[in-house]
């Protein structure tokens, strides 16, 4: 399989990981989102992502999109979560 080598592809690759992520942990990422944990509760699971990720993108387009997905993906769609840190 060739690597994705455009950013366009590398960030909708980024984005479908990180929601994979959260929907299949979703008691997870509300716990974390509450408790300003979520990276630590979900970095087994980030860090199967983020290999995936890069197994499938070409090196030039490794940074920064999965990163911003996660910002993106996991903390902005979370936001209706309650918490002390928003």
């Amino acid at each position: 399989m060739r690597p994705i080598d455009t950013p366009e592809a590398a960030n909708r690759l980024a984005r479908a990981i990180v929601s994979d992520i959260r929907v299949y942990n979703t008691a997870k990422v509300a716990e974390g989102i509450e408790k300003d944990t979520l990276l630590d509760l979900l970095v087994e699971e980030l860090e199967e992502g983020r290999a995936l990720f890069r197994s499938r993108v070409h090196p030039s387009l490794h940074a920064p999109f999965y990163e911003r997905a996660i910002v993106d993906v996991l903390f902005y769609q979370s936001r209706r979560i309650r918490s002390w840190i928003w």
